[in-house]
């Protein structure tokens, strides 16, 4: 069973989150570069500003209007050039590959977690790591109960982790993955100066 998101921190933002498989999707995507938890607050500017995060609607939109959409501040994404060429892609390839339906990607033919994977991967601005994160998260917060999404989720699958977002479940369980990542970070800075 899935339950409500926290991953934000803001009421609103992760009832979008949470009732939106298209506004998940997109949080996601665009967590790169910026806070997890404002990556994730990006669809529900969209949503205040477009009435709703929806794949269909974003897609029927020039790419350009659509970007001056993220670029208004505050803006979505830090980047919002590039990021809001990247949601458009992604609500274009939903529509093209999926009829609009977002969870069709994880539902679809019921497929396994390697095949969930593969779809995610296939996703413009999914590469494996954000793939993996995202299954993890549809598995340990959205009631994904899909044979072999913990291995398909690889380490970020495991129970027990703080590692991604697919961890965070309140303010305590952020700050861990927050410290993870940052020890994870200086050990790579580290190795790199060796």
């Amino acid at each position: 069973m899935s339950r409500e998101l926290h991953l934000v921190g803001d009421p609103e933002a992760d009832r979008l989150l949470s009732e939106n498989p298209f506004a998940l999707l997109t949080g996601m995507l665009l967590d790169q570069q910026i806070p997890m938890e404002v990556a994730f607050a990006g669809p529900r500017k969209i949503e205040e500003r477009l009435g709703a995060c929806d794949a269909e609607q974003i897609a029927a939109m020039d790419p350009d209007q659509f970007i001056a959409v993220c670029a208004t501040p505050p803006s979505v994404h830090r980047f919002p050039k590039s990021m809001g060429q990247r949601v458009h892609d992604l609500a274009s390839a939903i529509v093209r590959d999926y009829r609009g339906d977002t969870g069709s990607i994880w539902a679809a033919g019921h497929p396994d977690g390697t095949e969930i994977l593969k779809r995610l991967k296939a996703l413009p601005g999914f590469g494996d790591q954000k793939a993996r994160i995202f299954l993890a998260l549809l598995g340990k917060q959205r009631g994904l109960s899909t044979p072999g999404w913990r291995e398909a989720a690889g380490d970020y699958g495991a129970e027990g982790v703080h590692m991604s977002i697919a961890d965070v479940v309140d303010a305590d369980s952020l700050a861990q993955v927050r410290a993870y990542k940052k020890e994870k970070k200086a050990a790579a800075k580290a190795a790199k100066q060796q």
